[in-house]
């Protein structure tokens, strides 16, 4: 016996199955934070004073940019990944909806953006 209505029956609506992959990612970015946020704060407090030449010569070690980089980019996605799910429950109406959903996009990419301009700016010393 199925529990769906007629209409969704041929219409074909059912699960829109893209749930699962939504908390397995946010789970995933939690999970990946952790250490690189460690890494972030250490690497924050170490650097606590220093002239922007020392910060440069930091970050021009790829190690540490990769890393910097890695830890901007999971965090936003984390970001992303959560407000989605706030406006998702929080906001109605169509188009409130649409418009903070797209605003979130675009404010996490230009995050983005300008965080890895920064750092690959500072890894190359410029």
């Amino acid at each position: 016996m199925s529990m769906r209505t007629p209409l969704g029956r041929v219409r074909g609506l059912g699960s829109a199955k893209s749930g699962t992959e939504h908390w397995w990612l946010q789970r995933v970015t939690a999970i990946s934070n952790i250490p690189l946020v460690i890494f972030l704060v250490i690497f924050v407090i170490r650097h606590l004073g220093a002239s922007r030449a020392e910060i440069v010569a930091s970050i021009s070690n790829p190690f540490v940019a990769i890393l910097l980089a890695l830890t901007f980019v999971s965090v936003l996605w984390h970001m992303r990944l959560g407000l989605q799910v706030v406006i998702e429950d929080y906001v109605h109406g169509h188009v409130a909806k649409f418009a903070a959903l797209l605003a979130n996009s675009f404010v996490t990419a230009l995050l983005g953006v300008a965080a890895l301009y920064a750092i690959l700016k500072m890894s190359f010393g410029l």
